[in-house]
């Protein structure tokens, strides 16, 4: 079929090394030797930490991927097991070039990033390791990392508007674009966008526990209602107009920003940590925010109720 398909390169694993005699002797045998592709071995994948050949066991043992998508695939008893791949768990295609394209071979320089059209002029066999290559799945979700970093933001806002409708919720596309923007330097796969943001679309059902057990008291109740009240009427309320509200609101209660900042974020997002929250606010409006302060004042027990 090689020869059928005008294959001009085969490129495989080193294990199919002690038959490339053979094939060779067969396109003699054939009277194909003009017609012969060159063959090229590639050093073994191996596990992480370095010990034994990748499996594509390993991948679900471990959590994650070693194949291209999900499928469907038949054990050596014709059983299927089901296996998860690189795209659905979020790897972007830029991403996958790299990260293969490094696995093994590298262009003997101190250079990570490549696009594809940058590995082209530089990629050559003659450059790939005798070596097996850990498979490093951290290092392939920092090219992930990365290449979102660098995305085009009119694409992220693209990905990020389909994954809002899939869910129902009608959001004006120019504050999808900022969600996008405020998220993009935070995520290392697109499903981050929905997972770290879903708090802008609707308020949190839950909070944070371990931020709640030590910062909820009555003083940061008071501290927060007040700011919340004093911004209630600013629908288009910027970051910079916030923080100015929120610093005269503590210098009123003789309090600092780092006493009541996380404890704010929980009210506002549910969460103990996450991007800019004076940009959070810009996005929700001050009309918003405010009800999740109340929200949250009458849902969650002080700090006192608590055992130390």
């Amino acid at each position: 079929d090689d020869y059928l398909m005008q294959i001009s390169h085969v490129i495989r694993g080193e294990e199919w090394l002690p038959s490339a005699p053979l094939h060779v002797l067969l396109y003699k045998a054939l009277g194909w030797e003009n017609e012969m592709p060159k063959f090229a071995h590639l050093p073994l994948l191996l596990k992480p930490d370095g010990n034994g050949k990748l499996s594509k066991r390993d991948g679900d043992k471990h959590g994650y991927p070693v194949f291209p998508i999900d499928g469907l695939f038949k054990d050596k008893q014709g059983q299927e097991e089901k296996f998860n791949g690189f795209r659905e768990a979020g790897y972007l295609p830029e991403t996958m070039v790299n990260f293969l394209a490094l696995l093994g071979w590298n262009s003997g320089t101190e250079q990570e990033l490549f696009e594809l059209s940058d590995l082209i002029p530089v990629f050559s066999l003659e450059k790939i390791n005798k070596a097996g290559a850990k498979f490093d799945i951290e290092k392939a979700k920092w090219f992930n990392e990365q290449y979102i970093r660098k995305m085009d933001v009119d694409r992220l806002t693209a990905i990020f508007s389909d994954m809002i409708k899939t869910r129902g919720i009608d959001f004006p596309m120019h504050k999808v674009r900022e969600v996008a923007v405020l998220l993009q330097e935070r995520m290392t796969f697109l499903s981050d966008l929905w997972s770290d943001g879903d708090f802008l679309f609707s308020p949190p059902d839950s909070y944070d526990e371990k931020v709640v057990r030590k910062k909820w008291t009555t003083q940061l109740i008071e501290v927060i209602s007040a700011f919340g009240r004093n911004i209630s009427n600013e629908a288009s309320v910027s970051s910079t107009r916030a923080k100015s509200i929120l610093e005269d609101v503590l210098t009123e209660k003789g309090m600092g920003l780092g006493q009541i900042m996380q404890g704010l974020r929980v009210a506002v997002t549910g969460k103990g940590g996450g991007p800019d929250l004076m940009k959070i606010i810009e996005l929700l409006g001050g009309p918003e925010v405010n009800l999740r302060i109340e929200r949250a004042a009458d849902q969650l027990p002080v700090k006192q109720e608590y055992n130390a």
